[in-house]
Order: structure tokens, then C-alpha cells, then sequence
């Protein structure tokens, strides 16, 4: 039985994970590490310190299905919706852009619920805060060093965290890209933004229009969502739950700044964005220096495998695109390569693939 590990519990990862254990059942023993502190990578969600508020989804805000994607993606689609992981979303939208045949989704647990359910279907040993530092080929295995000092040691190793993070690693994998695949990895290029989560009380009722709000005429903030109000989740005893995130500039700009110190800049937009707006209970600031991918590997071929025995092979929305469907069309090529790596009997030459 082949050793493998998932370094990443994003949605590449887990759903990743999940079809391996669907198609290989028997023949794999599925590992995933996050160096983060639950599942989800930036589909996380945030719950508020006393849970007397509701949830609130601080980096991707709900799930639009093109009409290509809601046919070639069907069967992935109907089988989040017949669990009740997804619900179409009919709260009220202000300044969104509408595609014609898109169909947009929310989750009403948050939207790390669709990852929690491909971990679970995938029977992965999850484990959280793993974060691996280097990787080293010994004769037909990896060894993969954490940042603890600690090793261990698989079969085939799937990197799907953030392009820059990938090269960062220490070990082989420098070694082992080509000058074709450095040049492709160097040019990917994300976006940065900011968000916040603001919890309110029980008693407290935010009389908005609107669930979600695109802000056109704002360098600080671009969207502001009412949470509990755009999954549909308005329950007694529980106060409602805000989402803020950043423009892209503005993210850029304060980069390299502590979010401690950026929050209050957001804040004061907020306010001035919403006059009269409550005191929240508690905020909760969050930094993504990966937010979304601006430039993919070239043709995006949804993997780049770097070695082949051992398996060492690289995805994620950085060799795809930045949403649902991106991640899915990377996590299905990443299984084309592990089932051939996984179904081919070793042999003694050893084998590269650029």
C-alpha cells in the first residue's frame, strides 16, 4: 500500500484526497498536512470567540458555477447540493455583475464546510499545524521535514499550497525543476487583500438593504457582506456577523504591514462607509498575501509533476484558476498523474518527467 501525502487542506487538496480514496481505495494510505490550525486554506471560516455570533466566511464568499463549468462539473455540483453543502444563493446583491448561465451558491455552515466534507469522504489522516519546511528523495521515498524538526517519509508527496510557498521549500525540489518549470512557477503572481470579520451581539440588528454589497467608489474597501444574511442562516440567540474585504490596491499598498495596524485603517473606511454601524463584540483581522491567482502557469495545466519516482507533483489554483472550478480541474489532473504513478509497477531506472 503507497504511502501519500497532501501537504494542504485547501479545496485542491481535500478533494484531492477524497477522489483518491474513491478510485484507489485499497491500494493507498492517505496523509494530509496544513500547517494552519483547521481545514480550509483561504475557504475558511471564522467563528466568533463566545459563539454567541454567527460564523463568518473570511477569504472566499460563496461559489458561482459558469454554464460551462455547471455542465462539465456537474456531477461535483449535484452531489454538494443533495447533502446540503451548497444552496443556491437568493440573498440580495448590490453592484454584482451578472454573467448570463452563471449560477451562484452559498454554504449555510460556512464555506469551509465544503472542505470538511471531501476530508471526511477522503478518510485522510488529517493532521493540522504540520508545516513542512524541506524535501528530500531517499532512493524511492520522500522525506518530508516540518518546521517542528521532525520527519517522516511517503511514497508520493502533493504539494497544492501557494506557488511561493512551494519554492520556498528546502531539499531537492530546487534541483529537480527544469529551467522550463522555474521560469513557468516565478510567473505566477497573486493578489493581496485584507478582510475582517466583525461579531455582534444578540441584540443587535443590522438594518441593511442588502446581504452583500460590491463598493465601486472606495480604494479601501470592495465588498462587505452581512454573513448569516447571505447564507439564509438568521438564527435566535446568535448576533449577526459582518465580512469586509479589501480592494486590491489597498492590499498591495499595506502588504508588509502587521494586520494590527492595518485594521484600524479598514475600521475607519467601515464607518464611513456605513454610518452608525454598531459595536461589534469582537473583530477578527485576516492577512492574505495569496488571495487570488492574477497569473497562472501557462495553459493551465492543473499540475506540474517534478519527479516521477518517487512522485513528487505540484497543484493548486496557481496551475488552474482562482475559484471552485480551478481547483477542481487541478485536483482531477493531479489524480490522471497519481493513478498512472500509482497503477505502474516500479522499476530500478529512474525516472524524471519535465
Amino acid at each position: 500500500m503507497s504511502r501519500v501525502l497532501i501537504v494542504g487542506a485547501g479545496l485542491t487538496g481535500s478533494l484531492c484526497a477524497c477522489l483518491l480514496r474513491r478510485e484507489m481505495n485499497n491500494k493507498v494510505n492517505i496523509v494530509m498536512w496544513d500547517k494552519a490550525r483547521g481545514c480550509g486554506g483561504r475557504m475558511s471560516t471564522s467563528r466568533s470567540p463566545d459563539n454567541s455570533s454567527h460564523s463568518a466566511d473570511l477569504g472566499a464568499q460563496y461559489i458561482t458555477a459558469t454554464e460551462y463549468y455547471s455542465h462539465a462539473h456537474h456531477s461535483f455540483y449535484e452531489e454538494l447540493l443533495s447533502v446540503g453543502v451548497l444552496k443556491p444563493l437568493e440573498a440580495p446583491v448590490e453592484g454584482l455583475k451578472h454573467q448570463d448561465g452563471s449560477r451562484h451558491y452559498m454554504t449555510p455552515l460556512g464555506i469551509s464546510s465544503v472542505i470538511r466534507h471531501y476530508a471526511t469522504q477522503s478518510g485522510a489522516d488529517l493532521v493540522f499545524e504540520h508545516h513542512v519546511t524541506g524535501l528530500y528523495r531517499r532512493g524511492a521515498s520522500w522525506e518530508v521535514h516540518r518546521k517542528s524538526g521532525e520527519w517522516e517519509e511517503f511514497d508520493a508527496v502533493i504539494l497544492t499550497m501557494p506557488v511561493p510557498q512551494i519554492l520556498e521549500l528546502q531539499g531537492d525540489l530546487g534541483e529537480m525543476l527544469s529551467v522550463s518549470q522555474r521560469q513557468q512557477l516565478d510567473r505566477v503572481v497573486y493578489s493581496s487583500r485584507f478582510a475582517l470579520a466583525l461579531f455582534f451581539g444578540p441584540d443587535v440588528d443590522l438594518h441593511l438593504p442588502w446581504a452583500i454589497r460590491y463598493v465601486a467608489d472606495n480604494a479601501c474597501i470592495r465588498y462587505v457582506a452581512v454573513d448569516n444574511r447571505k447564507r439564509n442562516a438568521e438564527c435566535p440567540g446568535r448576533g449577526p456577523s459582518l465580512v469586509v474585504h479589501t480592494s486590491v490596491p489597498f492590499g498591495l499598498q499595506h502588504l508588509d504591514r502587521d494586520k494590527d495596524d492595518v485594521q484600524p485603517i479598514i475600521l475607519q473606511e467601515l464607518n464611513k462607509l456605513l454610518p452608525g454601524l454598531p459595536q461589534p463584540i469582537s473583530i477578527k483581522c485576516q492577512k492574505w498575501r495569496y488571495s487570488q491567482v492574477l497569473t497562472s502557469v501557462p495553459e493551465c495545466p492543473g499540475q506540474m509533476t517534478v519527479h516521477v519516482r518517487p512522485l513528487l507533483v505540484c497543484g493548486g489554483d496557481g496551475f488552474s484558476h482562482s475559484n471552485f472550478d480551478g481547483c477542481v480541474e487541478s485536483a482531477l489532473r493531479l489524480m490522471d498523474v497519481l493513478k498512472t504513478s500509482l497503477d505502474t509497477p516500479v522499476t530500478t531506472e529512474d525516472e524524471r518527467r519535465h
